[in-house]
């Protein structure tokens, strides 16, 4: 693996990890959106990624030793609305989204689920830069040492 492919996996996984951290202050922002365009309750959005430019499962490369791993990165390959969580019925009759038996259906948004996978995107994206700084600094040097 040369220098640049470090460079492209760790940009990747910066540019991933941002987005990740867009889409989950969108959550926030809408934790008590009630009605969105379609008139429904705002439904958390959560990213999936993928391995970039792979041509080779995973299991392959794991399991056959003359396999050579053929990834760049990872990219966001969608993103999907949660609808594994139930949303938040609470009671409150004066709400003007309020049912007949005056409950009102709020976001499947939690505030603490949301920070949680704030802080894990941040520490990713740290870990990332990190990464990227310490590439940066190995071809400086090894630049160094070829003017030398």
């Amino acid at each position: 693996m040369g220098i640049f492919s470090s460079f492209d996996i760790n940009s990747s996984g910066l540019t991933a990890q941002r987005y990740r951290m867009d889409i989950i202050s969108q959550n926030l922002a809408n934790a008590n959106t009630t009605r969105t365009q379609d008139g429904t309750p705002y439904r958390r959005k959560v990213v999936v990624f993928e391995e970039k430019n792979s041509q080779t499962p995973f299991s392959r490369v794991l399991n056959t030793a003359t396999d050579r791993y053929s990834g760049t990165g990872v990219k966001v390959s969608s993103v999907q609305e949660d609808t594994w969580t139930d949303m938040i019925m609470t009671y409150d009759p004066s709400h003007p989204d309020a049912d007949e038996n005056g409950y009102v259906m709020y976001p499947n948004v939690s505030i603490i689920t949301e920070m949680t996978n704030l802080i894990d995107a941040s520490r990713a994206y740290e870990a990332n830069a990190t990464a990227f700084n310490a590439s940066k600094a190995m071809a400086v040097k090894g630049l160094e040492m070829g003017n030398s």
